[in-house]
């Protein structure tokens, strides 16, 4: 039986962006409470390891395996944050600070787990920009860079960049409630 599955990933496109996903994991990590177990190097491992399982995947380049790598991370601090709640059997939620730049009418903190619902919930109303979203706040990818990935003009990166922020703004402000 001929064996289907992709090849795994090149040793030189996980070089090249190792760095790159050490960075973004400390970025993220770095908005954690103070203390927080999950390292940047334990988040960038458990990324490649489920980028490693990914078998229908044809890598071609560096932005379509960062547009892989930023949901996988995404899902894994929600995935440890929730893991934390139910270890605390209900406690308050770990929190994670949202950049003013990404979210500007969010200035404060907002947990991950509402983040990531109020993602989803973008997702199931507009997935393209639930996917700019990703592209650009978790794996730090220019509006350009983004819009080669998704596949649309840099402009309307930008218009759907614009109205998800908005979107959200309200979503996080909404469940904070």
């Amino acid at each position: 039986m001929p064996n289907t599955s992709s090849p795994p990933i090149p040793k030189e496109a996980v070089e090249s962006v190792y760095a790159e996903l050490r960075r973004l994991a400390a970025y993220y990590l770095r908005r954690e409470r103070s203390g927080h177990t999950l390292q940047p190097t334990a988040l960038v491992h458990e990324a490649y390891l489920r980028l490693a399982q990914q078998r229908d995947v044809k890598w071609h380049n560096r932005k379509q395996f960062l547009g892989v790598a930023a949901p996988l991370m995404r899902r894994i601090l929600v995935d440890h944050c929730r893991a934390r709640r139910a270890a605390k059997r209900g406690g308050i939620a770990d929190r994670v600070s949202i950049d003013h730049e990404i979210l500007p009418v969010v200035q404060r903190a907002a947990d991950v787990v509402s983040l990531d619902e109020a993602l989803n919930a973008l997702a199931e109303r507009d997935s393209q920009q639930a996917r700019i979203v990703e592209l650009r706040f978790f794996a730090g990818l220019t509006i350009e860079d983004t819009a080669e990935v998704v596949g649309i003009s840099p402009s309307t990166v930008k218009r759907e960049w614009a109205i998800a922020k908005a979107w959200l703004a309200r979503e996080l402000r909404e469940a904070e409630c």
